[in-house]
């Protein structure tokens, strides 16, 4: 099944703007993509869903997302729109799928102010991924970042704990040498992206 289509979803404090370098790799390859810029401390999650299901508009369809875009990408699918059962693949980069350490640590400590509504994704619990849609995790594993600090001994990007991005049902895991901003611009995990898309 050739996706024709793809969404592409940035994380928490970015905008489009730094998913710019893989979406111009993506264009090459004959792909049309939607580069969604959204608010991640207040996501309007209803504009986000519409901008999506207008792009699907019936065709084949992928969503690449980098961390917390993994998570406005699953509440897209379990929204369950008709354009959303055009999604076959999920392709997402240091995603915490089963909610963020670190964000749960900030509100313990009362930093909820610097995350605002994000934490309507990033402190959700998951286990399973239930989607007909396949998923494929992208992990790195170079510690640059909080977590070293916050979680001693742990194995991480730096933002993301390695176990964060594992669920249940996922098509596939890969762990790439990379810090948690790294993946977005490397051309491994580009290479990666690619094979699974054209």
């Amino acid at each position: 099944m050739t996706v024709k289509r793809v969404v592409v979803l940035h994380g928490l404090y970015m905008s489009g703007f730094v998913m710019r370098p893989l979406c111009s790799q993506l264009e090459k390859f004959g792909l049309d993509i939607l580069n969604l810029s959204y608010n991640t401390l207040s996501p309007d999650r209803a504009a986000i869903f519409k901008q999506i299901d207008n792009f699907i508009n019936d065709k084949n369809t992928a969503l690449v997302c980098h961390s917390m875009g993994g998570l406005v990408a699953r509440a897209y699918l379990a929204a369950n729109s008709e354009q959303s059962q055009n999604v076959t693949k999920v392709i997402t980069l240091g995603t915490p799928h089963k909610g963020s350490h670190i964000a749960r640590r900030m509100q313990q400590k009362g930093f909820d102010v610097f995350l605002k509504n994000s934490v309507e994704f990033l402190l959700t619990e998951n286990g399973d991924w239930p989607f007909s849609a396949k998923l494929y995790s992208i992990a790195g594993d170079l510690p640059i970042g909080l977590m070293p600090l916050i979680a001693k001994g742990s194995q991480s990007d730096g933002t993301v704990l390695l176990d964060e991005t594992k669920l249940n049902g996922m098509a596939e895991h890969k762990v790439f040498h990379l810090s948690h901003t790294g993946m977005i611009y490397s051309r491994q995990v580009m290479n990666y992206i690619v094979e699974l898309l054209v």
